[in-house]
C-alpha cells in the first residue's frame, strides 16, 4: 500500500502531464496517470497508470476509490488551435464535457481539489504588452474558448460546492526533461520548436513559417515559452497551496519574454549548426500577432520563478530529446547520438 497522498493525473502519458508526475513523485506524492492514450505514451508514464477516458464516469468513480484520490491534475484535452478551428465540435466535446464528467466524479468521491490545465489562448488577440490576469479574456479560437468556458465552470463550482481550484494559463510549453527520457512526441506534430527540428531531421518536409506580416518586429509572431520542467514545479506549488486549504484562483505561467518564430529559428540554428529549411506562407486562423504573460501573480501566489525557462536551455533540451527519440529518415547517414533506442522504439508504437 503506498502511503504517499495520490494525485490523480488526467493526461498523464502525454507530454505535460507525464512531466508533472515525475514532479509530483519528487515532491512525495504517488501519482496515479490517468490517460486513453489516444495521444499520450505508455512509456512516458511514472507512478500508477489507469487507461480510461475522462468521459467515462464508470472508469472514473473505480479509480478514485480504488486509489484514495485526494486531488486532481487536469491535463486532458485537445490542445491543436488549428485543428480546433476546423473541428470545433470535437474540442468542445473532449474539452468541456470531459472536464464536466471529471467534476461529477471527483463530487461523488469527495474530492475537492483541483489544478486545471488552461492556456493563454484565453487572452485572444492582445496587445504588445504582457498580459496580466485581469486581462479581458477573448478567446479567437475554439481552443482557447473550450478552456475559457471551463475557467467559468471552476469558478461556478469554486463558489456553489466549495471546489479549491487552480486555473494555470501556459503559455509556450517547450523543452524536455534534463533526462532526456521524456519529451513532445506527437504523431501530428504542429508545435513549432519539435516540428522545426523534426524539420532538420528529415521527417518533416512542408515546414512552413506562418505569417510574416505581423505587427511585430520582425513580421513573425511572438511567443513566450516556458520549459515544461518550469510548469510540472508550478503546478505542485498550486497543490500544496490547494493542499494548505487555498481556495485558487487563475494565474498565468509564462516568462514575461517573447520571442518571434525567426528568433526561434535562430536559436535552433545555433544550437545545431543547420538552418531550418522553411517555407513562407499565410497567417493561419485564430493565431494572434503576440502572447506574452505577466508572470507577477504567480511569482507572489504560488511563489514560481521559471528556472530553465532560457532560451538557450529549453533549445538545448529539445534538441537532446529529439536526437534520441526520433529515429533518422530512411537514408540518412545517422550521427553518433540520434538512434532510437529500445525505449524510444517502445513508446513510438505506443
Amino acid at each position: 500500500m503506498n502511503d504517499r497522498p495520490a494525485i490523480l493525473v488526467t493526461g498523464g502519458a502525454g507530454y505535460i502531464g507525464s512531466h508533472c508526475c515525475r514532479a509530483l513523485i519528487a515532491a512525495g506524492y504517488h501519482p496515479v496517470a490517468y490517460d486513453n492514450l489516444s495521444t499520450g505514451h505508455r512509456g512516458f508514464v511514472t507512478g500508477s497508470l489507469v487507461v480510461g477516458d475522462v468521459r467515462d464516469e464508470t472508469a472514473l468513480a473505480e479509480t478514485f476509490a480504488q486509489h484514495n484520490i485526494v486531488a486532481v491534475m487536469h491535463f486532458a484535452a485537445s490542445s491543436l488551435v488549428g485543428e480546433s478551428v476546423a473541428d470545433p465540435q470535437k474540442y468542445y466535446w473532449n474539452n468541456v464535457v470531459g472536464t464536466l464528467s471529471l467534476l461529477k466524479g471527483m463530487r461523488e468521491a469527495g474530492c475537492n481539489r483541483l489544478v486545471f490545465s488552461s492556456t493563454g489562448a484565453v487572452y485572444g488577440n492582445a496587445d504588445s504588452s504582457a498580459l496580466p490576469e485581469s486581462y479581458a479574456c477573448a478567446p479567437i479560437n475554439p481552443y482557447g474558448t473550450s478552456k475559457w468556458i471551463i475557467e467559468r465552470i471552476l469558478a461556478d463550482y469554486r463558489i456553489a460546492y466549495g471546489l479549491g481550484s487552480f486555473c494555470l494559463r501556459y503559455f509556450n510549453a517547450s523543452g524536455a526533461d534534463a533526462s532526456g527520457g521524456i519529451g513532445e512526441l506527437r504523431d501530428n506534430e504542429t508545435h513549432l520548436i519539435p516540428r522545426a527540428m523534426m524539420a532538420l531531421q528529415g521527417h518533416v518536409g512542408d515546414f512552413a513559417v506562418f505569417g510574416t506580416d505581423y505587427d511585430t518586429p520582425d513580421g513573425t509572431a511572438i511567443r513566450d515559452y516556458i520549459h515544461v520542467s518550469d510548469l510540472a514545479a508550478a503546478h505542485v506549488l498550486a497543490l500544496r497551496l490547494l493542499m494548505q486549504g487555498h481556495s485558487g484562483g487563475a494565474f498565468n505561467l509564462g516568462t514575461g519574454t517573447g520571442f518571434s518564430v525567426r528568433e526561434i529559428l535562430a536559436a535552433i540554428a545555433a544550437e545545431t549548426g543547420r538552418e531550418v529549411p522553411h517555407v513562407v506562407m499565410p497567417r493561419r486562423p485564430g493565431d494572434p500577432a503576440y502572447l506574452v504573460a505577466d508572470p507577477t501573480a504567480a511569482r507572489e501566489t504560488l511563489k514560481f520563478r521559471p528556472v530553465h525557462s532560457d532560451l538557450a536551455t529549453i533549445i538545448r533540451t529539445a534538441w537532446a530529446w529529439h536526437r534520441t527519440a526520433h529515429p533518422l529518415k530512411t537514408g540518412e547517414t545517422p550521427c553518433s547520438e540520434a538512434g532510437l533506442s529500445p525505449a524510444a522504439a517502445a513508446r513510438s508504437r505506443t
